[in-house]
């Protein structure tokens, strides 16, 4: 994972108040819930006296606190211990007894967790600057077998529509990519898709074409967030949770602003998810496939790319950089 970002890994419906959700993300087991204020607390889901999980156990003292199932140990939502029954409540306790707690928070309707080291100041939630809360939404959560890099890397791949996705959006033979022209800055990679039917010239490559002077559909942001903008009104939108090193959630979003009536407007979102949901799985029983799971700039194994994988070096090699 990339160090020092902010990552979409949950719902916020997904951590209802009054209960405990446990989940496996960024391969650690997590415990999430909501304090009495509602604000999500986020601590690794095991306790520090003999490592059961948390997430088996229950909220106290109004759910600002969990108690271990086993031996009844109560940890605040910043993972400090407050009770050790079987020393007596008043008895002062170790400073080992803590666990560790993520910075956690809530905004767009998903919870965030900061993967990184403790800031006196935290960057600002990443987000699509052209996307407001008057976009409406279904969600789609879909779980791939493979690790988060190369669910992105498929949807920075411009020259498998034509194939993959022949009986959708993928219409019309397209099989040809010129460029495609890239361009990157503050975490923001964009793209301008130029596909073409085969007409017995060769693709250009991405250093032969200019700028198109039109705004590009597709966008990622770093460190797990893609967006596909088919309109000022309508667009997809992709926060890819990575679960562990084989392992990738996807919550997928068609958005849209069409109309305001909310019949409708609900009516649409549906049909946007079970179509994305059709093309997202076109998609997934191939790249489940994939060897190996996980990507790198320097592929130890080697793969060969063409022209047309010029957004997944670029993907590839900003995110290599940000490891570091």
């Amino acid at each position: 994972m990339i160090w020092n970002q902010w990552y979409a890994i949950l719902e916020s419906s997904e951590v209802k108040k009054g209960k405990l959700l446990g989940v496996f993300r960024l391969g650690e087991r997590l415990i999430f819930w909501r304090t009495k204020e509602g604000k999500v607390a986020c601590l690794i889901d095991k306790c520090a006296h003999r490592g059961v999980a948390l997430s088996k156990g229950k909220l106290v003292t109004n759910n600002s606190e969990v108690r271990c199932p086993f031996h009844g140990l109560q940890f605040d939502s910043m993972g400090k211990c407050t009770v050790i029954p079987s020393r007596g409540e008043k008895t002062s306790i170790p400073s080992n007894f803590k666990i560790h707690s993520y910075p956690i928070r809530e905004n767009h309707n998903f919870i965030w967790i900061w993967w990184g080291n403790t800031q006196e100041e935290y960057p600002d939630i990443p987000w699509f600057d052209d996307v407001d809360d008057e976009f409406h939404y279904v969600t789609l959560k879909d779980h791939w077998r493979t690790h988060y890099s190369r669910c992105l890397e498929n949807q920075l791949d411009v020259s498998h529509l034509w194939i993959l996705h022949h009986n959708t959006i993928g219409r019309g033979k397209k099989k040809v990519s010129d460029g495609p022209y890239v361009e990157f800055s503050d975490n923001l990679e964009q793209i301008w898709v130029s596909n073409r039917k085969e007409d017995g010239r060769s693709s250009l490559l991405p250093s032969e074409i200019e700028k198109p002077p039109y705004p590009s559909l597709v966008r990622f942001r770093f460190p797990n967030l893609w967006q596909n903008k088919f309109s000022e009104k309508a667009r997809i939108i992709i926060a890819f949770a990575p679960i562990d090193e084989e392992n990738t959630i996807l919550y997928l979003r068609f958005i849209h602003k069409i109309t305001r009536i909310p019949i409708f407007r609900g009516v649409i979102s549906l049909f946007g998810r079970f179509f994305s949901k059709i093309i997202a799985h076109q998609d997934r029983r191939v790249v489940e496939t994939q060897i190996p799971k996980k990507t790198e700039y320097k592929m130890k194994d080697g793969d060969n790319l063409f022209p047309a994988d010029h957004p997944i070096v670029i993907y590839r090699k900003i995110r290599d950089t940000l490891k570091k």
